[in-house]
């Protein structure tokens, strides 16, 4: 029993690290895209804002869908 018990808690961690994991991963791939447009095209700071705020938000949106999936 002490097992099943481990293993869950495990199971149950690592499905909270991968929320996390997928808010910051979100995050940082849209500012690096805003960064790199805004460089490739001189409008900073334009590109980086709404390429951050697009992370953001599909951050959340991984974290809706990884919630609704494994239930919470």
């Amino acid at each position: 029993m002490g097992e099943d018990n481990n293993r869950g808690l495990l199971k149950r961690m690592l499905w909270m690290s991968s929320i996390g994991t997928s808010l910051v991963v979100a995050t940082f791939v849209g500012l690096y895209i805003g960064v790199y447009l805004d460089r490739v095209f001189s409008t900073k700071p334009w590109f980086t804002i709404v390429f951050l705020l697009i992370g953001i938000a599909a951050g959340f949106r991984n974290i809706y869908v990884l919630i609704k999936k494994y239930g919470f």
